[in-house]
């Protein structure tokens, strides 16, 4: 099965892990990493563009990132 991991069943298994688990994305994709014994690395080339969106705005969330500055209305 890993062998033939492609961008689109990679991202369907952390889809499905992020919801029957409840974890963040950066959380599922680590977890499931650990658990198949995965180079993360690798994983990273594998997300598709929705799931780099998603980490993108956790991690603003969490304030790992900047958020985009916006003026007060």
């Amino acid at each position: 099965m890993l062998d033939l991991m492609t961008t689109q069943k990679f991202s369907l298994v952390i889809e499905n892990v992020v919801k029957d688990k409840k974890l963040t994305y950066m959380d599922a994709i680590t977890w499931w990493c650990e658990e198949n014994e995965f180079d993360i690395e690798t994983a990273a080339k594998l997300l598709n563009i929705n799931i780099k969106e998603k980490i993108k705005f956790e991690a603003q969330e969490l304030n790992f990132l900047e958020r985009p500055s916006r003026l007060p209305l």
